[in-house]
C-alpha cells in the first residue's frame, strides 16, 4: 500500500536485509513509523559540511575533507562549532519502490545538535532515493553545546515511504473536521500551520535561550543537568520577544497537536518571508502523538528556533511553521506514547530529557 511504512513493515525489511545492521537491533530502536539510527565507532572531523554528489561516495569525499579521526569507543567529545561525519550501524538495500527520509530525533534538536544523514551519490541531506543500496552516515555539528558521544547513540531516525501519500489541503481540512488536529481554528495552507505561544497561563516564562559558554553534555545522561547551567530563561509579559542573531531558543506552540494513528506528520518551515529564523530541526511526529488514547491529549509542539542575520520581533500567535500530514501504509502495531518509551507525550514547554525539571 501507498504511504509511510509502519513499525511492522520495518521489522519485515530488517528480516529481508533491506535494512542491514552492523550490530544487533536494540530495544526501542523501532518506532511507530521510523527506525532510530545508531552511531558507529569512529567520527571523522572534517573541514566543512558536504554532500557526496552524483557518482561519488562519502568515503571518497572524506579523503578530501578529513582532518582527523576520533575513536568513539570509550566516548569522545564532539566540540561546538565543528563538523563531524560518523558512519552509522545501519545500511540500506532498498526496494525499487521505497524511498526514505531522515531527521534528527527530538532530543537531538532540543540540544541544537545539527544532525543530517548523507549517502553515497546523495545530492540532498536526509533524502534517500528509491532503491538506494549502500551505507549511511550522520553529519553532526554541535551548535550550542559540546557533547560526549559513544557508539550506539541514536541522534537521528529514518522513515520509509512507498509512493507519496501527502494530504492536500482539502483532505487535511476534512480530516480536521472529523478528528480535530489542533485545539481551535486550523490554519491550513500547504499543511497545517502552527503558531508560537508567548502568553503561557500563569507565568511570564515563555522559553529558554542557550547560554554561549557551557560545559559538555553527555548524551547518555538523563535528567542529569541543571538547566540553569546551560539555559537562560526567556520571560515576557507583553506577548513578544526579540530574537538575537545566532542565538538558539526553545519555545512552544500555541496549538495542542494531534496525529491520529492512521497518519504521520513532518514539521516543515513555514515561509522564509515571515522572518529571519528557522524553526524545528527535529521534524517527525509519529502516529499517536497527542492522541488521547495514547496518553497524549494536549501535546504541544516544542519549537527549536534559531535566528539568522538580523534581530527579529516574534509575536504571540505568529505562524512559524507547518505540519505536513501523510497517510500510513497501514496502522502501526505501536503508537507514540502507548506502551513505548516516549519522552515527550503530553508535553508543554520542555527542554530535552538530559535536563532536570526546572525548580
Amino acid at each position: 500500500m501507498t504511504g509511510v511504512l509502519p513499525s511492522q513493515t520495518i521489522e519485515t525489511m530488517l528480516a529481508r536485509e533491506e535494512i542491514k545492521l552492523a550490530a544487533p537491533l536494540i530495544e526501542g530502536q523501532i518506532q511507530p513509523a521510523s527506525l532510530d539510527l545508531r552511531l558507529g565507532t569512529v567520527a571523522y572531523r572534517v573541514r566543512a559540511s558536504f554532500l557526496a554528489g552524483q557518482g561519488r561516495t562519502v568515503a571518497e569525499r572524506l579523503e578530501e575533507f578529513e582532518m582527523h579521526r576520533i575513536d568513539l569507543s570509550d566516548g569522545a567529545v564532539l566540540e561546538k562549532g565543528c563538523v563531524y561525519v560518523v558512519p552509522l550501524m545501519e545500511s540500506l538495500d532498498l526496494p525499487s519502490d521505497v524511498t526514505a527520509v531522515a531527521n534528527a530525533k527530538s532530543s537531538t534538536g532540543r540540544l541544537d545538535l545539527l544532525t543530517r544523514t548523507i549517502t553515497d551519490g546523495g545530492e540532498e541531506f536526509d533524502r534517500i532515493r528509491a532503491g538506494y543500496s549502500g551505507p549511511l552516515y550522520a553529519e553532526i555539528c554541535p551548535r550550542s553545546f559540546s557533547v560526549l558521544a559513544r557508539p550506539g547513540m541514536r541522534l537521528n531516525q529514518i522513515r520509509f515511504r512507498n509512493g507519496q501519500a501527502v494530504l492536500d489541503d482539502a483532505t487535511l481540512a476534512k480530516l480536521h473536521a472529523e478528528t480535530p488536529l489542533v485545539d481551535g481554528e486550523a490554519v491550513i495552507e500547504d499543511g497545517l500551520g502552527f503558531s508560537v505561544d508567548l502568553r503561557l497561563p500563569g507565568t511570564d516564562l515563555v522559553g529558554y535561550r542557550a547560554k554561549p559558554h557551557t560545559g559538555v553534555i553527555d548524551l547518555d545522561r538523563i535528567a542529569a543537568y541543571d538547566p540553569r547551567d546551560y539555559w537562560e530563561e526567556v520571560r515576557s509579559d507583553k506577548g513578544r520577544i526579540i530574537l538575537d542573531p545566532g542565538a538558539f531558543y526553545i519555545l512552544v506552540s500555541r496549538e495542542a497537536v494531534h496525529i491520529p494513528p492512521e497518519y504521520a506528520a513532518e514539521m516543515a518551515p513555514y515561509l522564509a518571508m515571515v522572518g529571519e529564523f528557522r524553526v524545528h530541526y527535529a521534524g517527525f511526529f509519529d502516529p499517536g502523538f497527542g492522541h488521547a488514547e495514547a496518553g497524549g491529549a494536549g501535546s504541544r509542539g516544542v519549537l527549536e528556533v534559531r535566528c539568522h542575520e538580523a534581530p527579529f520581533v516574534l509575536e504571540h500567535g505568529q505562524v512559524v511553521g507547518r505540519l505536513v500530514y501523510e497517510r500510513m501504509a497501514e496502522l502501526p502495531q505501536q503508537l507514540y506514547g502507548a506502551g513505548i518509551a516516549s519522552n515527550y507525550q503530553g508535553q508543554g514547554l520542555k527542554l530535552s530529557k538530559h535536563f532536570r525539571a526546572p525548580e
